[in-house]
């Protein structure tokens, strides 16, 4: 390592004296800028994620958006231009990560070939590409770890500072709710997701990252001091989304940075300063009906709201400036090596003793250790368990989601390999359900992986997973001791870790959530994971060189850096057409005219041929001009489309059911109910198609009339 121990690699030796030839020279890996340019660049990153979580819906809208769509393609083009720039610029060496990046491309053409035997070829097309997307993004992560490592500082601060926006923005959409969340009935955080989890888990990402900023040797005062405020911050999202999962890798989370990352003195007085603020924002919040109580009005929103902001900026205050002083007197004050190490040991020990005190406490009960864990267990494991949306249900193990993994456990084992196609698993899950509740996703990202792409996608998956920890072990020198590292090497270290903490926070959460649908969350996350990929050893060759020959006389090169190109702009070609697609089939449900409105259809049809919906507006136009032939046609063809989904299956019984052939309907509407057997509109429809087919009874005939007998009157005798 250079004497400026830095984190990059060092330049080649140069040639013995007398060949001639200069070995070519690896830019310095100081950092051009210095701190500054590591909070430029993290201010950057953290607008730039901002900005795309604001515009994604992510998981949340079944549909396909003009925001995503574009999302997707921008993203996909500077992954791209990242990995054309290691070519143009990049030191040699060892293709550090390349083996994850294959794994993770090999996941990506699995997502895309199922779309060939998918149960709706369409969403697989929007799955595809949304993996297109999340590749480009990890090969562009593990592209710029390579040409600039030593610039982690930006990315971990980053990542910070992008989750204490989120999370302020999500407590200011209760402060102002008639304007940053108007409509909105519900008492948990959601902002701005629109789903709570999602909020609660990159809250919970952030705590990580802001025990690094507060503890971190080489920051500054005024650094320190705002870390706590913003603990406050994460820790109270944490509480008001109500979200278990987010509760959990908070939890674990932070006891493995303490646990890993040897500033723990800093680190603790951070965050129970932090935590001591948000039990006074949650406490308040918990206690007020208009902020956490679902159905509140409006007006009960508003007043509440306000006096919350109130609320925020005191305790904000007081625990910045309770921070600062704490910083400026351990500034003052040297500890010794010998106490830091003892407090250190001493705070792992506490931790330690934590589940060692909860489970002494469990085996106290009335239940009984035994009793306690089989009732959890049970509670855990129940398909048809249900929670309140209140605060209590943090300390409840009930949920409905053992009901979506027992789905999608049945959906995987009827299409063991290759499964049901990416994001088959919503229109699958029907045909062996007697839930009526919809839920598109399985709640897990394991239990979807193998629903949607069988046996083939979890041993990709879990190559994938195996080759990512080597290489994140590799960058973070896991077996090195922390006496054997430079001062550089060290301070990369503690950021690397933090990195990796905050990856594998998201992994467990994401294994029982669906939060991996949500590109706000998840990029940022995959930006982590691709550094730390891409990184390679701390003495590894990685950086940027000085005098790389031209690319015109490098044939490999160029022939890369072209192929990049391609893949890219067809990529975002794929990506485009599917919005293309619902773009002319609205236009045609709005055409002026009949012609321009099947050009429109057809247009749409061409565009995104997986779809049905074109199909269904061009049937529409048939019938408008009393076509009913060419009508049921059309959507006879979309049944051929989308065979296995109950949609096309209906649309078509409820056409003969209303053209008066109720036994043609019947057949088709028998389809559907087997692919959706509860179905309330299937079974109204095939009732009606019922009582129409059903012969008619004739009236019973009457014997023909006899004549009734005269009877005589007799008069009455005088």
């Amino acid at each position: 390592m250079p004497a400026s121990s830095s984190v990059s690699s060092p330049a080649a030796a140069p040639e013995r004296a007398g060949e001639g030839v200069r070995a070519p020279s690896i830019r310095r890996p100081d950092r051009a800028g210095g701190p500054t340019g590591d909070l430029l660049l993290g201010l950057g990153l953290t607008a730039g994620l901002v900005a795309l979580a604001f515009v994604t819906t992510g998981g949340v809208d079944q549909s396909v958006t003009a925001p995503d769509t574009w999302a997707e393609i921008v993203v996909t083009l500077i992954g791209a231009l990242g990995c054309g720039a290691v070519v143009l610029v990049g030191a040699r060496g060892p293709a550090w990560g390349g083996a994850t990046i294959g794994l993770f491309a090999a996941l990506t053409g699995l997502t895309a070939l199922s779309i060939t035997w998918s149960v709706e070829p369409d969403f697989s097309w929007f799955g595809a590409n949304q993996m297109l997307s999340y590749l480009a993004v990890f090969a562009g992560g593990a592209a710029v770890a390579r040409l600039a490592p030593e610039r982690w500082r930006a990315l971990v601060g980053g990542i910070a500072a992008l989750m204490v926006a989120l999370s302020a923005f999500s407590l200011l959409a209760k402060v102002f709710p008639a304007t940053l969340n108007s409509g909105n009935t519900v008492g948990r955080l959601e902002q701005p997701f629109g789903y709570w989890n999602a909020i609660g888990v990159c809250a919970a990402l952030g705590i990580p990252a802001c025990l690094w900023s507060g503890a971190r040797r080489d920051g500054g005062l005024v650094l320190r001091a705002l870390s706590a405020p913003a603990l406050s911050v994460l820790i109270s999202v944490v509480v008001l989304s109500y979200s278990r999962s987010a509760l959990l890798v908070a939890i674990l989370g932070a006891a493995a940075w303490l646990a890993v990352v040897p500033l723990r003195l800093r680190a603790v007085t951070s965050l129970a300063l932090g935590a001591a603020g948000a039990g006074a924002i949650s406490g308040w919040a918990l206690a007020t009906h208009g902020l956490t109580s679902d159905g509140a009005s409006p007006a009960s929103q508003t007043a509440a709201g306000h006096t919350f902001g109130v609320v925020l900026l005191v305790v904000l205050a007081v625990v910045a400036a309770t921070a600062l002083g704490v910083a400026l007197a351990m500034a003052r004050r040297t500890v010794a090596p010998a106490i830091r190490r003892r407090v250190g040991l001493a705070l792992v020990v506490l931790a330690a003793m934590i589940p060692v005190a909860g489970v002494v406490a469990l085996a106290a009960s009335s239940r009984g250790l035994g009793g306690q864990i089989s009732h959890a267990w049970s509670s855990l494991t129940q398909t048809h368990e249900s929670v309140g949306d209140n605060a209590g249900r943090i300390l409840q193990f009930g949920s409905s989601r053992p009901l979506y993994w027992h789905q999608g456990i049945k959906v995987g084992a009827h299409a063991l390999l290759k499964g049901v196609g990416a994001l088959g698993y919503g229109t699958a899950r029907l045909r062996y359900s007697s839930d009526r509740y919809k839920a598109d996703h399985a709640h897990s990202y394991l239990i979807e992986t193998f629903a949607d792409l069988g046996l083939i996608g979890i041993a990709v998956t879990l190559a994938l997973l195996v080759a990512w920890c080597l290489a994140a072990s590799r960058a973070v020198a896991w077996r090195a001791r922390w006496a054997s590292l430079t001062a550089g090497q060290a301070l990369e270290r503690q950021g690397l870790m933090t990195l990796a903490i905050i990856v594998a926070m998201f992994g467990i959460q994401s294994a029982v959530d669906w939060t991996w649908y949500f590109p706000g969350v998840v990029i940022p996350v995959l930006l982590c994971a691709g550094w730390l990929a891409g990184r390679g050893p701390p003495a590894g060759r990685v950086g940027r060189l000085r005098d790389r020959a031209p690319i015109l006389q490098r044939p490999g090169a160029g022939l890369t850096i072209t192929a990049l190109a391609a893949l890219a702009l067809v990529g975002g070609w794929v990506m485009w057409q599917p919005l293309r697609s619902t773009q002319q089939t609205d236009a045609a449900t709005t055409a002026p005219s009949n012609p321009q409105a099947f050009a429109d259809a057809r247009s749409a049809a061409s565009s995104d041929p997986l779809a049905y919906e074109p199909l269904f507006v061009v049937s529409a136009l048939y019938e408008r001009i009393h076509e009913t032939g060419q009508a049921r046609a059309e959507l006879v063809d979309a049944t051929g489309l989308q065979p296995q989904n109950p949609v096309t299956w209906e649309q078509l019984g409820g056409f003969d059911l209303a053209a008066g052939k109720p036994r043609q309907a019947l057949e088709a509407l028998g389809k559907a109910a087997t692919l959706d057997p509860t179905s309330e509109p299937i079974a109204a429809e095939i009732a009606q198609a019922s009582a129409a087919a059903a012969p008619k009874p004739r009236p019973p005939s009457r014997p023909p009339s006899r004549p009734r007998p005269r009877v005589r009157s007799r008069a009455p005798a005088s």
